[in-house]
């Protein structure tokens, strides 16, 4: 029963973990890559561009639901994360392996926790919303 609880109640944590994954989405490109690949510059300013945007994005969004909690920056969240995972597709990059992985788990689990935090808020008013403790 303690469970259910649990994962009913929009946590501080959850936004603190999401503030992580902003911060882990912007140095993602710098994880440890596939060896002997060579990605041209253009290709890999367009998407140390575009992740850093992505990972901004994510973190101001969990600051802003850690300050004021609004359905719409958990929607954007989970909109963000499917964009972070489509991205090694859609700009080229999905011939290193490992940026293609670190992007798919951490845009996974910035889904996940949109979602999460999407459920638990789901069927409070705008006042309880509002009035939610940090």
């Amino acid at each position: 029963m303690s469970d259910k609880r649990f994962f009913s109640t929009h946590r501080p944590w959850e936004d603190w973990f999401g503030m992580l994954l902003g911060v882990l989405i912007v140095v993602s490109p710098w994880f440890p890559m596939q060896a002997g690949r060579e990605v041209a510059d253009a290709d890999r300013s367009i998407m140390i561009l575009n992740t850093f945007v992505i990972g901004m994005l994510v973190f101001g969004l969990a600051q802003l639901e850690y300050v004021a909690l609004q359905r719409w920056e958990e929607v954007s969240a989970i909109v963000l994360g499917c964009w972070l995972i489509a991205s090694p597709f859609l700009f080229g990059y999905s011939g290193d392996t490992m940026l293609q992985v670190w992007h798919g788990i951490l845009g996974a689990l910035v889904v996940l926790l949109g979602a999460l935090q999407l459920w638990q808020d789901w069927g409070r008013s705008d006042q309880e919303l509002a009035n939610h403790p940090q």
